[in-house]
């Protein structure tokens, strides 16, 4: 993206308040070239000093010159201060219009994009992208431009006193952008930052990974070694940084060398002059340029970090921008509604952005209101996503998936969400009170269906160890629970929901065995009656279901009942030989 197209990217965001940005580039810019002014003022000083002395009595128009260099100096700082005063307004409220957009638009995203990506990751990328961009806006974009219009001003003033001067400083300043322009706005600095970023970005991935299994280090008594990943990215991290250093050691000598030469410039046209009746006027236009010159290095400086500045605003926009390009979940113009609970997978076939094969292929299954039915099959058979596509967190590639004989992309979203509920693995719970986490569900509920909800779905044990019961905050004072816990919890508030159609994603798989016989019992109270699509590793679970589906490589390899499955010698039997063997394995001593 380039810098043209992000800043007009920026302006789009901002909307009405674009103005408040371009009033404050143009103030901005006006406050450089007021901030140069007092610097003639100050040369008028010293040429005045100069010319009349030794009878500095003559010299009359010093306090006019130095009241006049203040006042420049001040309305310099009062239009700068208006100019961050607008860049801040702008900048705000792009970052609310940023924020607002991207919140709007996950709203709208397939919740499979969401649970496949994080909604950590899709916070990070929304706060961090914004702000990212508040910091460019309020700051960077003054100070910028700042840095752009002063040294174009910089050489009418070089000019102005003494063109032969000039003309030298203007040569040292032309080398050192070439030299800062070499290793500063390079084709290959682009790369480097990407190269550094990335070697950050897998440093922290395993370093996050280490922490994650550092109960395992510590029970089998491992170093840090037995993470290679993590030594190795370290490594890569530390290789690429050193030598990324040792790159630019000689052109930042040479530009700082160079940058700053401007005295030994002055000091030798000083020598080369010696005595001479322009030796006054000499050393007045001098003493200008000994003052006025040290601020090039300054501006060059903050030249060099707006270069860095636009790649992370690019960056930013890019990563804003994967948001904002995820394709959405369409609402039909024709609602629809169910005639009852059945489910119906017609010639199913779903293909995952990017992928080079198809996770469901082909895919027919019927399953009527009120049956209950389980996905089991060998992992990355397509087990999770055909559920998932009953509720829309995909859309299908090609073939129907029919709720009650209507097509789920012609029934209304918020509809959906009250006939299909998911009870997942690994049930998320906020850092709320119980009560709260569970009203989520349905917040018109009253006390009393919680307790009705939480009692049936066995977690009475769990509100009676509880110092507050139902209203303990989950994850304060030491107010923790287990895997089970937590799904059992989960289940009442899916209970509260009390939607037709239920799909259990490997709802048992954290949970230990007292926790599990617990929770079984929760599922057979939120099953009854209802149309059920369970999706199971432990076969035990799924063996009283009405039939079984085995999915393998998004192809459903078998269906039918336990039994039969069993009886048939295939894929499923040789999972129940196999699973039977890991519930009777015990350790012999």
């Amino acid at each position: 993206m380039k810098k043209n197209s992000s800043f007009k990217t920026l302006l789009n965001y901002a909307g009405g308040y674009k103005y408040f940005t371009v009033g404050s580039v143009v103030l901005a810019a006006a406050s450089a070239c007021l901030a140069l002014v007092p610097f003639v003022y100050i040369w008028e000083i010293v040429n005045e000093v100069m010319t009349t002395a030794p009878d500095f009595s003559k010299a009359q128009n010093i306090e006019d010159y130095g009241f006049t260099a203040v006042k420049y100096a001040v309305n310099a700082m009062c239009v700068y201060f208006c100019a961050l005063a607008c860049s801040h307004l702008g900048a705000f409220r792009t970052v609310a219009n940023v924020r607002e957009q991207c919140v709007a638009k996950v709203l709208r995203m397939p919740l499979g994009y969401i649970e496949n990506e994080g909604s950590g990751k899709i916070r990070k990328i929304i706060i961090d992208a914004s702000g990212s961009l508040e910091n460019f806006m309020a700051h960077i974009l003054p100070d910028r431009t700042v840095a752009i219009v002063t040294p174009f001003a910089m050489i009418a003033f070089l000019l102005y006193f003494d063109w032969k001067i000039g003309l030298l400083c203007i040569a040292n300043i032309v080398l050192a952008f070439l030299i800062m322009y070499m290793f500063m706005v390079g084709k290959n600095l682009k790369k480097d930052v990407e190269a550094y970023n990335a070697a950050l970005e897998n440093m922290t991935k395993e370093a996050v990974e280490y922490v994650r299994g550092i109960p395992v280090v510590k029970t089998f008594g491992q170093s840090v070694f037995s993470f290679k990943k993590l030594k190795a990215a370290i490594d890569n991290y530390e290789k690429f940084t050193v030598s990324y250093t040792r790159r630019f050691r000689i052109p930042m000598t040479a530009y700082t060398v160079v940058i700053n030469a401007f005295f030994a410039i002055l000091t030798a046209v000083a020598l080369y002059h010696g005595n001479g009746s322009a030796q006054p006027e000499l050393f007045s236009n001098l003493m200008f340029y000994i003052i006025f010159t040290p601020v090039i290095a300054v501006i060059f400086f903050k030249l060099m970090h707006s270069s860095e500045a636009d790649m992370i605003v690019e960056n930013a926009l890019s990563r804003i921008d994967s948001i904002m390009s995820v394709d959405e979940i369409q609402e039909t113009e024709h609602p629809k509604f169910p005639v009852d609970n059945s489910v119906e997978f017609q010639n199913v076939t779903f293909r995952y952005k990017d992928a080079t094969q198809n996770a469901i292929d082909d895919i027919s299954i019927k399953i009527p209101s009120g049956g209950h039915v389980a996905f089991v099959g060998p992992s990355g058979g397509g087990k999770t996503t055909s559920a998932s596509l009953v509720s829309r967190f995909w859309d299908v590639t090609s073939g129907k998936i029919l709720i009650g004989g209507v097509d789920v992309k012609d029934i209304p979203q918020a509809k959906l969400s009250e006939i299909v509920s998911f009870v997942f693995q690994d049930s998320k719970l906020l850092k709320t009170s119980i009560m709260d986490n569970i009203k989520i569900a349905k917040p018109s509920a009253n006390d009393d269906e919680v307790y009705d909800v939480l009692k049936r779905a066995q977690c009475s044990d769990i509100i009676d160890r509880l110092p507050d019961g139902a209203n303990s905050i989950i994850g304060s004072k030491g107010t923790y629970l287990s895997g089970g816990e937590q799904q059992r919890i989960a289940i009442a508030r899916v209970m509260l929901r009390n939607t037709p159609i239920l799909v259990l994603d490997e709802a048992t798989a954290f949970a230990d065995p007292e926790n599990e016989e617990k929770v079984q019992e929760a599922f057979n109270e939120i099953s009854k009656g209802k149309t059920v699509i369970k999706i199971a590793h432990r076969l035990s679970t799924v063996v009283d279901c009405d039939e079984i589906f085995v999915l393998k490589d998004g192809k459903i390899a078998e269906h039918g009942k336990h039994q039969d499955l069993v009886n048939q010698h295939g894929i499923y039997s040789k999972m129940w030989s196999e699973y039977q063997k890991s519930v009777e394995w015990t350790i012999n001593n």
